[in-house]
């Protein structure tokens, strides 16, 4: 093999590697969906993802005074709907303060739990049940009552059985254990 030969066989080998490596990376990037300004990563369970995110911190306190965080760690998978901070802020002066006493856990534990489904519904599944429903889906909680959805134009809701409801304005934001929907009100069972 003459040198200008081993020259091209060596590009060749060298340009390959930087298009597998390319692919390498590009494959290792993950769709993320932005969530209280931070990130959310689908290789992260819920709690790893929550915890980042400015707009429910006081979702997290809530989940961790109810001490439901290893179960949201957990394989799952879950499917949440997440009230942000805006969304407690609504409920009576003094009610989140209340929740969270050790004296309420139970209270707090049921009215979490209601913000869960057992397994992973995408909007685009969550949508076609009310399709199928014409205009309206049941869907059993952990908790173990049920949450109504309906669509209105292109938004999707969900009503609590106090008959509140909630708008759904981030959907499909993965986990690795589940998905999360942000939400604009908190559910009440």
């Amino acid at each position: 093999m003459n040198t200008r030969s081993k020259i091209a066989v060596l590009g060749m080998v060298a340009l390959s590697f930087a298009f597998s490596g390319n692919a390498t990376a590009q494959t290792m990037k993950e769709k993320t969906v932005m969530v209280g300004g931070a990130p959310m990563y689908p290789s992260k369970n819920i709690i790893e993802n929550a915890v980042n995110s400015k707009d429910h911190k006081t979702l997290v306190a809530a989940v961790k005074a109810a001490g439901l965080v290893e179960t949201l760690q957990g394989a799952g998978p879950f499917t949440v709907f997440a009230p942000t901070d805006a969304a407690f802020a609504k409920l009576p002066k003094g009610t989140v303060a209340n929740l969270v006493k050790p004296e309420n856990k139970e209270m707090l534990t049921k009215i979490l739990t209601y913000h869960v489904l057992p397994g992973k519904y995408s909007s685009k599944q969550v949508w076609a049940a009310v399709k199928a429903g014409n205009g309206k889906a049941m869907m059993k909680t952990v908790e173990g009552e049920e949450l109504t959805f309906w669509a209105k134009g292109k938004n999707l809701y969900v009503r609590d059985a106090k008959g509140n409801d909630a708008k759904v304005t981030i959907a499909d934001v993965n986990q690795s254990n589940g998905v999360i929907h942000v939400i604009d009100t908190v559910l009440m069972p």
